[in-house]
């Protein structure tokens, strides 16, 4: 703390600055369960209002109109989705494909978890008493027919 004849410059130096009291907290890329329950009904049923997102999710627990409408707009805002408007509502789609995001996923998993080793990666999959034989046999073959020219981790120590 600053030494200071005034008193009260001294509370002033201990308190937070306004700017760091209103700093969001980071923002993730990765998609909450939330944000990927709303995915998949935008990735099977296409172009949806917000109105259509509560009804398509109501089976699996009612949720709030504007719960829905905060997590879309999220969701907007990390890019995964798009919005148009037709007359006074708002059409969201996806701006991002399940593939792409299922993707995206794993890569996060595998920097963040494995170093971006996809040997580590696939040997803790592998090491799970779950994967059954066909499992393990479309493994390999997908590893067999994998292309093999250095853009990846192949040859890469772990």
């Amino acid at each position: 703390m600053i030494s200071c004849a005034s008193e009260g410059l001294e509370t002033a130096v201990d308190q937070p600055l306004p700017t760091e009291q209103l700093m969001p907290p980071k923002r993730s890329i990765t998609l909450t369960q939330a944000e990927l329950r709303l995915m998949k009904v935008l990735w099977d049923r296409g172009e949806s209002t917000v109105a259509d997102l509560v009804a398509a999710t109501s089976a699996e627990g009612e949720l709030a109109y504007t719960s829905v409408l905060t997590t879309i707009r999220i969701l907007e805002t990390k890019g995964y989705v798009s919005h148009r408007q037709e007359g006074r509502a708002f059409l969201y789609s996806t701006s991002v494909g399940e593939l792409e995001a299922g993707r995206s996923e794993v890569r996060h998993v595998l920097q963040r978890f494995f170093g971006n080793s996809r040997e580590r990666l696939l040997l803790s999959l592998l090491g799970d008493d779950e994967v059954s034989p066909d499992e393990l046999k479309r493994l390999k073959q997908a590893i067999a027919v994998a292309p093999n020219d250095g853009s990846g981790d192949a040859g890469k120590e772990s």
